[in-house]
């Protein structure tokens, strides 16, 4: 299984997302530390879930990373997250 489907299952598991947006954006940080010629791990994720309703920006994305704390230790450098409610201004 990829990273990118790890995260994805992660995710949807415990979010249960009505969006789930997963860019793998290695290619852009090769040469860079932590970058991997084989990859996987420089991500952007978008996510939508009620779970985040209320909740500042910050507490989502720790529920994000709190989420995903296996993948940041074991590969994946780099976590860019835009982190919405329902009903959140998608711009």
């Amino acid at each position: 299984m990829s990273v990118a489907e790890t995260i994805r299952d992660k995710l949807t598991e415990r979010f249960a997302p009505t969006r789930l947006d997963i860019i793998d954006e290695s290619h852009r940080h090769a040469g860079h530390a932590g970058a991997r010629p084989e990859g996987e791990t420089h991500f952007a994720v978008t996510i939508t879930s009620v779970a985040f309703a209320g909740l500042s920006r910050v507490s989502r994305q720790r529920l994000v990373y709190d989420a995903l704390k296996h993948e940041l230790a074991s590969g994946v450098h780099a976590l860019s997250l835009t982190t919405l409610a329902p009903g959140d201004d998608q711009r």
